[in-house]
């Protein structure tokens, strides 16, 4: 458990709050490429780490990430028309461009100054692997963008689904991480069975264990920490264990065991103290993974169907996530559909920001504690010696990735070569797990 004091360093991210400074020195995910595809479109409001900002793209297709007021008198930009190279105030006619330079000011006289001497609040911005991103850290050192560990190059085929939950960023983190829960929460949607290997199909995910209480070992790194479930297989069990082995890359980002088809991971933007930007994404080779459009039926985070125009779920306390008491009769474990409403019914009912003072925690939550130890230290030596974790030379390594496997009883899972999941379908080697997200499936 932590003090009430060290939840509150865990979890606070705005203004000055340790954790949001640290998390500012990393590139942020602001919102999805299709909330913003069109040059002079509509422009979309975004929330992150306690600030309001406007994204934009203007008549030449480069795209803006401002403070949402206008520097006049505060009105919103989100309302602003996006036109001829800029976004305008409706209020007074102000108009600023991408990199927040005020090219027009038609209330104040031809010959006024004052369009030199403001310049409105813009962060740097980089495109890449569906997401606008952009550095809301200290503006006189700006580090070059770097790819994320879940889309290396360009190349890497990505599904995104997107949801705004009403809750702290860390207690989603913890969820991500913390292997042992998928054997219960998830235990009608993630299948032990007779396989060589976690296999996907259109419906299921399907895993060679029954095991319900992982053996859990720590791994701490630079840029956080890898850590291995370890679990008794459906056979073999003599002479191998199953090992699945997640990465948390600090400050708010997991990489989740894959399937044999494609990898998964997820990365979480605090949209402040109490409210969180949560994205769950498939990626790997483009014959594999399937399209966002598949992949968000798959975990049933369609907007329209399960969200709201605005990624929000329609699920929620109050209707209790749409549970199904008769399918849990019938045998569904949780009689939620999709596994991650499952984990958000988890999350979300946790309240605004979990009492991390009241967990009675056990030996499966070794991954949960390791976080809090880590990033608690993270902000030591941030405040320190004002150094980021996860920043420069303690970035991730290219060659670090999650993966599941089984293991020789003999062999270390640290010393286990890896590498990200990457052939086209002809080369899996059961073809019979090959994907067909068909709408209408149960997950």
């Amino acid at each position: 458990m932590l003090t009430r004091e060290e939840n509150e360093l865990l979890t606070r991210v705005v203004g000055d709050a340790p954790m949001g400074q640290i998390m500012r020195r990393h590139w942020q995910p602001i919102c999805l490429l299709e909330e913003v595809p069109d040059p002079d479109g509509t422009p979309v409001q975004a929330r992150v780490m306690g600030e309001d900002l406007v994204v934009f793209r203007d008549t030449d297709g480069n795209v803006g990430v401002m403070d949402e007021y206008c520097p006049h008198r505060g009105a919103s930009l989100v309302l602003g028309r996006n036109e001829e190279g800029g976004l305008r105030c409706l209020y007074h006619g102000w108009k600023m461009d991408v990199r927040g330079r005020i090219t027009e000011m038609v209330s104040e006289p031809p010959n006024s100054r004052m369009m030199d001497a403001i310049k409105h609040k813009a962060y740097p911005v980089k495109e890449w692997a569906g997401f606008i991103w952009a550095y809301m850290g200290p503006e006189n050192d700006v580090p070059e963008f770097q790819p994320p560990a879940w889309a290396p190059t360009a190349d890497v085929k990505l599904a995104v689904a997107k949801v705004l939950l009403p809750c702290n960023w860390a207690q989603v983190l913890e969820g991500a991480i913390d292997s042992a829960h998928s054997s219960s929460l998830h235990s009608s949607d993630m299948v032990p069975a007779e396989v060589n290997s976690a296999k996907a199909t259109g419906s299921v995910w399907l895993r060679p264990s029954t095991d319900k209480a992982p053996r859990m070992q720590v791994e701490r790194t630079s840029y956080g920490f890898r850590y291995a479930a370890i679990r008794i297989p459906t056979y073999g069990a003599d002479v191998n264990d199953y090992v699945r082995s997640t990465v948390f890359v600090a400050p708010a980002t997991a990489l989740i065991p894959p399937n044999n088809l494609y990898n998964v991971a997820n990365i979480n933007v605090p949209i402040d103290d109490e409210n969180t930007a949560f994205y769950f994404i498939a990626w790997g080779h483009p014959d594999n993974v399937p399209s966002t459009q598949d992949w968000r039926v798959f975990l049933r985070q369609t907007v329209g169907v399960d969200l709201d125009e605005r990624y929000r779920p329609l699920r929620n306390k109050e209707n209790r996530f749409w549970q199904d008491r008769e399918a849990m009769k019938a045998g569904n474990f949780t009689g939620i559909t999709g596994f991650p409403n499952q984990d958000v019914a988890m999350w979300v009912t946790m309240g605004p920001i979990a009492n991390r003072s009241r967990d009675k925690l056990g030996s499966s939550d070794m991954a949960v504690v390791a976080f809090r130890k880590r990033m608690l230290a993270a902000i030591r030596e941030f405040e320190e010696q004002g150094t980021a974790i996860g920043t420069l030379d303690q970035a991730i390594p290219r060659d670090v990735c999650a993966f599941q496997a089984m293991v020789a009883k003999s062999a270390d899972w640290r010393e286990h070569p890896v590498r990200y999941v990457w052939e086209a379908v002809e080369e899996v080697n059961d073809a019979s797990v090959a994907p067909s997200y068909a709408v209408g499936k149960d997950a």
